[in-house]
């Protein structure tokens, strides 16, 4: 059994870069992937501004290397080139075949997209035609067992639904996995690509901004839809002996507030709840964080109430807070595993990335986000928020090796 946890590969790709190092280089150089809608038909196009990766779904089939991309979504496309990466990162393509590697990919989307496109056709009497291949592909589980199939994994796997804390309750189970030496490397993420249906429906909860997302601005508007992928590899104390260890998954916690369905707790009840257990579990003071990846969704009711989680936990000792959603939009299901990568990245590379386009301090707050790039700074332990509808919340703390 193993008493610890490391992270050994990073992968992602979103709005603002195709890998790691193309996002790394978006974010110190404060370049927003946020922008007008080009890919999806839809009556919003002109108004609300989302974060699209800049590849269409052929594009993306050849980054991917998936040689047969018939069937395969684009949710599952964005998900095997970012669990690609990270494998390659973590240097464990030989090793995929072992039944003590494991996968947990989070999506909320699935296929949806892909349905959209199609299911008119599905209404057809004669029930025939090459796009049942992707009717068939609608439900999450699919993109799991198909970024699998191109990894050549036959192990452990396992799809993770718990709206947009998803990725990081795949890290959180990930970790158990190892602890409690069933699996001794797992591959822990999420991803999700823009549809209709998802635009359509964050803008019938009026929650969509008209222009770019302002995380714990004042003046907020509401948030940015983005897609994308994030995946990072997690291994075993003994399995990562002699590798590079970006960081070391030493917290975390979840927890179902159930206030609302689509809402939090103006007094932050379920953000302050597993902030606190994520320290308690890494054995850390609040003192002892040096920057906060914020779920920030630059919407009224989140970012009052995740601020206001974040004064009652760190007190008048708040450390660097900004949210990256900033730059790739809200990922939905991918969010905590895009985040992730960049947590691992802000100790890494001893960074702390900057909150975009704000404006003004939340007067119900007693501290603003970090708005400027803060480079060759130590950071050795970060702070990670996914939060969920129905309350679904969740924290991951990483440190420095």
């Amino acid at each position: 059994m193993s008493t610890r946890v490391f992270v050994t590969g990073l992968g992602t790709i979103s709005s603002i870069g195709n890998n790691v190092e193309e996002s790394y280089q978006s974010l110190v150089n404060s370049k927003t992937g946020i922008g007008e809608m080009t890919r999806l038909d839809s009556k919003h196009k002109v108004n609300r501004p989302i974060a699209e990766v800049k590849l269409s779904n052929k594009e993306l089939s050849k980054l991917a290397q998936v040689e047969q991309q018939h069937g395969y979504t684009r949710t599952a496309l964005l998900g095997i080139v970012a669990a690609r990466e990270a494998v390659r990162d973590a240097g464990i393509q030989s090793e995929l075949s072992s039944d003590r590697i494991g996968l947990i990919s989070a999506t909320t989307v699935g296929g949806m997209g892909e349905t959209e496109l199609y299911y008119k056709k599905f209404l057809d009497a004669d029930k025939s035609g090459d796009y049942l291949d992707y009717i068939n592909s609608h439900d999450c589980g699919e993109s799991t067992e198909r970024i699998a199939d191109e990894l050549g994994l036959k192990g452990y796997q396992n799809t993770i639904n718990t709206a947009c804390s998803s990725s990081a309750n795949a890290i959180l189970l990930g970790s158990r996995l190892i602890k409690h030496g069933i699996l001794d490397k797992v591959i822990v993420g999420g991803t999700d690509a823009l549809c209709k249906f998802t635009v359509n429906g964050f803008n019938t909860l009026m929650i969509l901004s008209d222009k770019a997302t302002q995380p714990f601005s004042a003046n907020r508007k509401g948030l940015n839809l983005g897609e994308g992928a994030g995946f990072v590899v997690i291994e075993s104390e003994k399995s990562s002996e002699g590798k590079k260890k970006y960081s070391e998954v030493v917290g975390y916690a979840n927890g179902c507030e159930a206030f609302h369905q689509t809402a939090s707790s103006p007094e932050g009840d379920g953000a302050f709840q597993v902030m606190t257990e994520a320290l308690v579990v890494a054995g850390l003071k609040s003192t002892d964080i040096d920057y906060i990846n914020a779920h920030g969704t630059s919407t009224e009711i989140n970012d009052l109430s995740e601020g206001t989680a974040i004064q009652r936990v760190f007190g008048d000792n708040i450390p660097k807070v900004s949210s990256t959603k900033s730059f790739t939009g809200h990922t939905l299901g991918a969010s905590g595993g895009i985040e992730a990568v960049f947590s691992n990245l802000a100790i890494d590379r001893k960074t702390i990335f900057p909150n975009l386009s704000f404006e003004e301090q939340m007067p119900e707050l007693n501290f603003q986000p970090q708005t400027e790039v803060l480079q060759n700074v130590e950071v050795n332990n970060v702070l990670s928020n996914a939060f969920g509808f129905g309350g679904n919340n969740s924290a991951v703390v990483f440190s420095k090796v």
